[in-house]
């Protein structure tokens, strides 16, 4: 195989199919801990919000760490391609008019990963928001407040 750049590579072999679930992370360019702002975090959950209300996903889990997110969603319609660079372009764009910078808040390409339809939902979700406790950023979920989950 050729040695393709890590945003080529992630393309390969990549197949959205509709009403399956995926587990979606993308980080800022350079890991910058942008969403340290909760206001500019909360940015990006307003496109969360906005995928799901258009009929795109099912949004299932959700966490905004400082430099990146995770996102279970259960696709509805459209790809999983389109479906980020639309999240990440929105976000950037009201990342920039709400701070009057321009700035390329997101690194190239994206992770996702196809869940089996046996693998637990309730334990990825936990997973998913349980993020910020593994970093060490909180002592207790409640005290943060950049996650939602269905089930929880």
């Amino acid at each position: 195989m050729p040695d393709l750049p890590a945003s080529n590579r992630l393309r390969i072999g990549r197949y959205a199919e509709p009403n399956r679930i995926y587990l979606l992370t993308t980080n800022t360019l350079a890991r910058k801990p942008v969403f340290k702002n909760f206001i500019l975090g909360r940015l990006v959950v307003a496109q969360f919000r906005a995928a799901h209300d258009q009929g795109c996903v099912n949004s299932l889990a959700w966490v905004i760490m400082p430099d990146h997110f995770h996102w279970l969603v259960e696709l509805q319609q459209g790809s999983l391609g389109d479906l980020m660079q639309k999240t990440k372009s929105l976000s950037t764009k009201a990342v920039n008019q709400f701070t009057g910078r321009k700035i390329t808040l997101w690194q190239k390409g994206f992770h996702d990963r196809a869940l089996r339809r046996e693998e637990d939902l309730v334990k990825v979700a936990r997973y998913v928001v349980a993020n910020p406790l593994r970093a060490g950023l909180v002592e207790k979920l409640g005290d943060y407040s950049l996650w939602d989950a269905i089930w929880l």
